[in-house]
C-alpha cells in the first residue's frame, strides 16, 4: 500500500483520507518512507519535518472520525521551499548567514496551505538566495535531477521539483522571479504555474520584510506539483488578497469555457538565441495536440519579445548591481560566480537607464495585452535548451550567458506579470521537456485549462525512481 501512495496525486490523496480508504498517517509515513529511501540520491529536502508531521496527520485523522469539516488538501503533506517562512524553522535562503533565521509569522501562502489541511513534511533546497537557476547551496550543496544526476534540477525551487518527480512528495510551494517555479518544472517533468502578480499574496519576514521593486514587481509565490489539476486547487488555495502584501488583489480570473476553442500562437523557436531541436519539435506535438482539439493553432511572436528580455535584465542587474556589497558578503562561491558573471558583459545600469525601464515595461505590457486580444494563449519552451550539466552556468562567462540565452523564454511573464503555467510535453536527450502556457494577466486558470488538454495527451509518468 505504501508503494502505491507516494505515486498518488496530492487531490486523490485527499479523496482517500476523507472517504477513510487510507489514514492521513499512511500517507505520510509512506511519503517519509520514500524520502528515506530516495533523498539521498538527490538532496531535494535538507529539513525532514519527522515527528510534526506524523502528530499532524494524527490530528488529521482524529478529525476524520469526528466528522469535523474537511479542506481541500486535509491530511495531504507538503513541502516548502526554504526560503518562504514557517514558524519553528529557519527561513535560511540557502546561506549560512540566514542559518538561525526563525520567524515569527508563517507565509500567507503557508496559513493557507495549513488551513486547507495539508501537513508539512519538509523544507527544500534552493540556490543562495535565490540568484541562480541550478540549485546548489552553500548549506546544504547541490540537489541532483531525478532523471540524470549529472544535470540540474533547475532552479531557484529546484528542490521542491526534484521531490515532487521523485515521489518524496505530492505538492508543494515555491517562488518565481526568473522563471524558479517554472525551470525545475521543464527540468524535473512536474507542473507549476507562475500566477498573474498579485494573484497569490508574497510576505516574508527574511531577509527582509520590505522587498526591493525587482521582487515588488516580478516576483510571484506559486505551487508545484505533479498533475496541473493539483496545481489548480493549490492556486484556489493560496490566492486572494493579504493585508501583509500591499499588492496582493482579490483577482477574478478568467477560465476556458466548456467546448470554447481558442486561437493559440506557437512560438518553437523564441527569438534572440538558438532552441534546442527536440526542445523545439515537443512545442511542436503539444501544438499538435492543441489542433486536435479543435484549437485555431497559428505560428506568432509576441511583440518586442526580445526586448521584454533586456528589459527584465536591466530591472534585475541594476538592483542587484546596487546590493553587491553585500551580495558578496552573504553568498556562496557559486552564487557570486553565477551573479558576477551574468552582469559582468551588461552595460553598468545608472539611473535614468533603470528609470526608462519601468517605462518601456508599461509599453511592453500594453502591445503584449493588445496582442493577447488577439492571440489568447501564447505556446512556447519554457527554456530553450534540455537541462544542462551541474555548474555549466558558472564554469566561465560565455556558460553564464548561455544560460540566460536558454531561460529567455521564461523572463517576459515576469517583466509584464503574466500567468505562465508549465506542463511536461515530452523528452529531448532522454530528458524532460516543460512547455510555457502564457495568457494575459488573470486569465491563469484558462492557461492551467489548456495545460490540463496539454498533459492529458502528452504527460509524462511521474513519479520516478532517480536515475544516475
Amino acid at each position: 500500500m505504501s508503494q502505491e501512495l507516494w505515486r498518488k496525486s496530492a487531490l486523490d490523496l485527499a479523496a482517500d483520507i476523507r472517504s477513510q480508504k487510507v489514514s492521513s498517517r499512511e500517507v505520510v509515513d509512506a511519503h517519509l518512507e520514500r524520502i528515506a529511501q530516495v533523498n539521498g540520491q538527490v538532496n531535494a529536502i535538507v529539513r525532514v519535518l519527522v515527528d510534526e508531521a506524523r502528530a499532524g496527520a494524527d490530528a488529521a485523522d482524529a478529525a476524520v472520525k469526528a466528522g469535523k469539516p474537511l479542506g481541500v488538501f486535509h491530511g495531504v503533506p507538503f513541502t516548502i521551499k526554504e526560503n518562504i517562512d514557517v514558524v519553528g524553522y529557519p527561513t535560511t535562503q540557502g546561506i549560512p548567514a540566514l542559518a538561525e533565521a526563525f520567524p515569527t509569522l508563517n507565509a500567507p501562502v503557508v496559513d493557507r496551505m495549513l488551513g486547507a489541511g495539508a501537513i508539512p513534511i519538509g523544507r527544500t533546497n534552493l540556490p543562495d538566495l535565490g540568484l541562480r537557476i541550478h540549485t546548489d547551496s552553500t548549506l546544504y550543496g547541490r540537489t541532483k535531477n531525478p532523471w540524470k544526476s549529472d544535470r540540474t534540477a533547475g532552479g531557484s525551487s529546484g528542490g521542491e521539483g526534484a521531490a515532487l518527480a521523485s515521489g518524496m512528495s505530492p505538492i508543494g510551494l515555491g517562488n518565481d522571479i526568473g522563471g524558479s517555479l517554472r525551470n525545475p518544472a521543464h527540468c524535473c517533468g512536474i507542473a507549476s504555474i507562475k500566477p498573474s502578480t498579485g494573484v497569490i499574496p508574497d510576505a516574508n519576514l527574511f531577509p527582509i520584510e520590505d522587498a526591493g521593486l525587482s521582487s515588488q514587481l516580478m516576483l510571484n509565490q506559486g505551487v508545484m506539483a505533479r498533475r496541473i489539476a493539483d496545481v489548480r486547487a493549490g492556486l484556489m488555495v493560496v490566492a486572494g488578497q493579504h493585508s501583509r502584501d500591499p499588492i496582493s488583489v482579490p483577482a477574478v480570473l478568467t477560465d476556458l469555457q466548456p467546448g470554447q476553442r481558442l486561437r493559440i500562437a506557437v512560438m518553437a523557436t523564441p527569438p534572440g538565441g538558438s532552441t534546442h531541436t527536440g526542445v523545439a519539435d515537443v512545442v511542436r506535438k503539444t501544438a499538435d495536440a492543441l489542433s486536435n482539439a479543435g484549437h485555431d493553432v497559428v505560428l506568432a511572436i509576441p511583440p518586442d519579445f526580445e526586448l521584454a528580455c533586456e528589459v527584465w535584465k536591466t530591472q534585475l542587474y541594476g538592483e542587484l548591481e546596487l546590493q553587491r556589497p553585500l551580495l558578496e558578503m552573504v553568498m556562496g562561491e557559486g552564487g557570486r560566480k553565477f551573479v558576477d558573471l551574468t552582469t559582468l558583459s551588461s552595460t553598468k545600469v545608472d539611473f535614468a537607464a533603470w528609470a526608462n525601464a519601468q517605462l518601456q515595461r508599461n509599453s511592453l505590457g500594453r502591445k503584449w495585452a493588445l496582442w493577447f486580444d488577439e492571440y489568447p494563449i501564447l505556446l512556447c519552451p519554457t527554456w530553450t535548451q534540455p537541462p544542462f550539466v551541474f555548474d555549466f552556468d558558472i564554469e566561465n562567462e560565455a556558460n553564464a550567458l548561455a544560460t540566460v540565452e536558454l531561460m529567455r523564454p521564461v523572463l517576459p511573464a515576469n517583466l509584464l506579470g503574466l500567468p505562465a503555467v508549465v506542463v511536461p510535453g515530452g523528452m529531448a536527450d532522454s530528458l524532460p521537456v516543460g512547455v510555457q502556457v502564457i495568457g494575459a494577466r488573470y486569465t491563469d486558470l484558462r492557461c492551467l485549462s489548456i495545460a490540463e488538454q496539454i498533459e492529458s495527451a502528452c504527460g509524462l509518468d511521474t513519479p520516478i525512481d532517480p536515475i544516475n
